[in-house]
């Protein structure tokens, strides 16, 4: 890793992340601002490329995911792949510099998310109350997560919500009767269920991973400003390459001036 003074501030060149060379600034209290990647290259002028745009005079905040694959600018974290639930979680990603990605931002963005995932047909044609009820419970699975993670009591209203999820779709498989087939049994999953159908599942996965073997596994990505989670391989605490880079970075600098590095926030208090 090659290190570049500058006037007040430390340019940091770290190795290839998943999205691609990564450049990031670190400010005089060790946290970073901006960086730079595969997907688009975060300039003076606060322009996003492909990923989105973001002005430098507006506000800080949702970069739209227009173009491309999501994955493009963040990678799933370990354990996304093998929990759906997880994924959701980390739906909505904290950037460098105040921004954040939703990939549930939009019922088009929500629907591409749920069908890239087996949960629903590409055509579901979601609207924004099912995409808002999609949204409520990533938020209430975050909760449940982060105090497991920080050794809490689980909040009653994710336990709630969470319940309430798993309950609305069938799971048994009904009889049923038509003359070509006669009698025979299958799940019922009308069209009007599609979203309680994807709802139950993320909130069984929640559960089994809550209750299950990585539960121990599971933490919080300890590079901030990110706030997704992870299932933890080894001594491994960060979600990304370019997460250990930016904490490697952050350490560094604090070596040099004698700073105390940022200690991450709890968990549960992390936004989105």
């Amino acid at each position: 890793m090659r290190t570049v003074r500058e006037t007040e501030t430390e340019t940091v060149t770290g190795a290839e992340v998943e999205a691609g060379a990564a450049r990031e600034t670190v400010r005089g209290d060790g946290t970073v601002r901006g960086a730079e990647t595969a997907a688009g290259a975060v300039g003076a002028a606060g322009q996003v490329g492909a990923a989105g745009a973001v002005s430098a005079a507006g506000p800080v905040g949702l970069i739209s995911n227009a173009a491309g694959s999501p994955e493009t600018l963040v990678p799933p974290a370990p354990g996304a792949e093998r929990y759906p639930a997880l994924d959701l979680a980390n739906s909505a990603p904290a950037l460098p510099g105040g921004q954040y990605l939703d990939f549930l931002g939009s019922p088009a963005a929500a629907g591409q998310w749920l069908a890239d995932r087996g949960l629903a047909p590409a055509d579901a044609g979601l609207r924004e109350l099912c995409t808002s009820r999609l949204r409520g419970l990533r938020e209430h699975v975050r909760a449940l997560l982060g105090c497991h993670v920080d050794g809490l009591p689980a909040p009653a209203d994710a336990l709630a919500a969470v319940n309430d999820a798993l309950t609305r779709a069938p799971s048994a498989s009904l009889l049923h009767w038509d003359s070509a087939r006669g009698l025979y049994r299958a799940t019922s999953h009308p069209v009007t269920q599609i979203v309680d159908h994807a709802l139950a599942a993320l909130a069984a996965d929640a559960a089994d991973l809550l209750t299950g073997p990585d539960a121990e596994r599971l933490t919080a990505c300890g590079s901030p400003p990110c706030n997704r989670f992870l299932l933890r391989h080894g001594r491994r605490h960060w979600c990304s390459t370019r997460c250990g880079d930016r904490a490697r970075a952050a350490r560094a600098y604090a070596r040099r001036t004698g700073n105390a590095t940022p200690t991450p926030p709890p968990a549960g208090s992390r936004g989105r």
